[in-house]
């Protein structure tokens, strides 16, 4: 099987994959507010200034190179909005440079005068799979505000959502847990738009009700069979990356969603600012250590293969 590398890596504990979420970014080429002006006061991870900088191509086939990366899918990176379409020309042109990503999730609001207008010149784009599209969210969960404009409740968000069917794409979905109830709703409405739950639904609380609040959030939005899972960032804000703690929240999420819809992820580089990419993809592996190596090439990339309709054999043996 070939890889992004174009060399196979046969060393010990090389793992076959797809990379169903990460980013790539010129900070000298194109204008990505968060990363270019102001700091972004709520994010998730705290300080990020050390991926304040280009991440090129060059870059992740670096970080990645430890292990058979078949093929990736872009997640838009907040270019600026203004220049969402451009953004997607990029990566095309990144595409046809390096072979990869093989697939992009590219950006489009619902809730605008010109959501129809982007979210068909995105779909022109031949790698073009789906959209993120980060609805309206509060900071806490005693301060959400359900029907806001912008909110998964705004019938004018709801009706830009719609239009996914129209076009043939699916849905990233990046909100944090308690706003997974809300998510489920949406998915239950639009049965036939492919949705995939960014991050592992962000289970950021982990104190015993927290992770209780997560898990019913994840079971709601669970229920919808057309909802899938990027098992993926698992940073705190204020504590290092703890191999015990999210062990739990991974075999959580698989034993909600099953490993049939759950997809391996690295969100790189913005994981980065908490775990480098061998020891998160070996951590990974090493808990799906009692699992058939069939769910473990349907977790590590044949899920991500379908979902986004990558040109990946699915019957090929990745071991």
């Amino acid at each position: 099987m070939k890889t992004i590398s174009g060399q196979w890596n046969e060393a010990p504990g090389a793992v076959t994959l797809i990379d169903a979420h990460h980013h790539l970014w010129d900070l000298k080429a194109n204008r990505y507010p968060f990363l270019s002006d102001q700091p972004e006061p709520h994010f998730f991870l705290g300080s990020y200034d050390a991926i304040r900088r280009d991440y090129l191509p060059e870059d992740y086939l670096r970080d990645s190179k430890a292990h058979n990366v078949l093929t990736t899918v872009h997640c838009e990176a907040e270019m600026d909005r203004t220049r969402q379409v451009v953004e997607t020309q990029w990566l095309t042109d990144v595409n046809a440079r390096y072979g990869f990503p093989g697939a992009i999730v590219a950006h489009a609001w619902f809730h605008t005068d010109n959501a129809e207008e982007i979210l068909a010149a995105q779909s022109r784009f031949p790698l073009v799979r789906g959209i993120r599209s980060k609805p309206v969210t509060s900071l806490r969960p005693d301060a959400m505000t359900p029907g806001a404009p912008g909110t998964m409740q705004d019938d004018r968000w709801l009706r830009g959502f719609a239009l996914l069917q129209k076009y043939g794409l699916s849905w990233d979905l990046r909100v944090p847990y308690w706003h997974l109830v809300e998510a489920a709703d949406v998915a239950r409405q639009f049965p036939r738009v492919p949705i995939v739950l960014n991050h592992t639904g962000f289970p950021w609380d982990r104190s015993e009700e927290g992770l209780a609040a997560w898990r019913r959030g994840m079971e709601a939005v669970a229920r919808q069979p057309n909802v899938h899972v990027k098992v993926s960032e698992f940073g705190l804000k204020d504590a290092a990356w703890d191999y015990e703690s999210n062990r739990r929240v991974v075999m959580e999420a698989i034993a909600i969603f099953g490993i049939e819809r759950c997809i391996f992820a690295s969100n790189f580089p913005v994981a980065g600012l908490r775990i480098d990419y061998d020891t998160l993809v070996r951590s990974l592996d090493k808990m799906l250590g009692d699992r058939s190596q069939a769910d473990r090439d349907r977790f590590f990339w044949q899920n991500a293969a379908a979902f986004y309709r990558l040109p990946v054999p699915a019957h090929a043996d990745a071991t």
